[in-house]
Parts: structure tokens; sequence; C-alpha cells
């Protein structure tokens, strides 16, 4: 049986109920920064304002296959002035598509992204120090560890620590000066 590619493409308010179904999923869930009892209209909603022109500079992709959204991930652009240049990434994959490349798809677009279209030199993000696939698909992608979080988030009434993780622009554009 072959297996239908992975297609990237920015999220539209017509995913909100495929957002609700996997980071609805328990196990999808507890690797998140998300909270249970999540709702199709609460992703509309969302969605909606992601794709406010206020936030051009958000990305929002969405993995398929098969034209069923099997994943989906972020670059959020930090707020403040003076760190434009850092974004920080989310990402979840429904239960029944990891382990079948679509992270690293999807890792692969963010990355292209940031790299080569929106001037971003560091991408940031946090994640369970127990969730191991996630970090080998982060340090794939050149992300290394910056430090430990004691206690940062809640997960089924416990609170849990994170690894803080950073990449930086593997190629820093620079401006190309004529001879003088």
């Amino acid at each position: 049986m072959t297996v239908p590619p992975i297609k990237l493409r920015r999220a539209t308010t017509a995913d909100a109920a495929a957002f609700a179904r996997i980071m609805g999923d328990p196990e999808v869930l507890a690797n998140l920064m998300q909270v249970p009892y999540t709702s199709e209209e609460l992703w509309l909603a969302r969605l909606s304002d992601n794709n406010a022109a206020s936030k051009a500079d958000h990305l929002h992709l969405v993995a398929e296959r098969g034209g069923a959204v099997v994943g989906s991930a972020g670059l959020h652009p930090a707020p403040q002035v003076r760190r434009r240049h850092a974004a920080m990434l989310g990402i979840s994959v429904a239960r029944e598509a990891q382990g079948q490349g679509v992270g690293t798809a999807l890792m692969e677009g963010l990355c292209d992204y940031a790299d080569g279209w929106a001037q971003i030199l560091r991408i940031e993000l946090t994640v369970f120090v127990d969730n191991r696939r996630a970090i080998a698909l982060y340090q794939r992608f050149g992300f290394v560890h910056e430090g430990t979080h004691r206690g940062f988030a809640m997960r089924n009434g416990e609170f849990l620590d994170v690894h803080t993780m950073a990449r930086l622009h593997p190629r820093p554009p620079a401006l190309a000066w004529p001879a003088a």
C-alpha cells in the first residue's frame, strides 16, 4: 500500500474541527501547552484571529495526507521590539500519524520559512523533559538545549519540568556590499 504524500499549507478556519480532534486527543494533549475540553468553536476563533491582517507575520501550517489534516505547527513572533528576530514554535501531530514523517515535514516547512523568508534569527520552544521523540526531532533540525525550567507546567495534576531549546539561523543573511 502506498502512503499518500504529506502536503503543507496555511491553516484556515475550515481546519477548526481537525484542530479540535487532534488536540483533544488525550495522548496528544499531554505533550502540548493546551488545556483539555477543546472545541471546534474555540479553534474557529483562534484560527480566525491568526488569519487576521494584524497577525500576517504569524505562520500556522497544517500537514495533510490524503486530504485529512494530520498535524499542525506554528511560528509566532515575539511581541517585543527588541526580540523581533525571534519566534516561538508549537507543533502537534495526530496520534495515528506519529512516527510517519509528519513532524519532519512540518519542521522543514517552518525552518524554510524562518530561514528564507521571515527574517527570523532565533526559533524557541519548550518541550516536556519526558518527550524524547519530540526532543530528537528538534535536535535533528539544529535545536539545542538551553535550560530546564522546574515545575514549568501542569499535566494531569502534576507540575512537570520542561527544557527550553532554540535554533539559530544556520546561515544568517547579510547585506552584500558592492566592492569599493
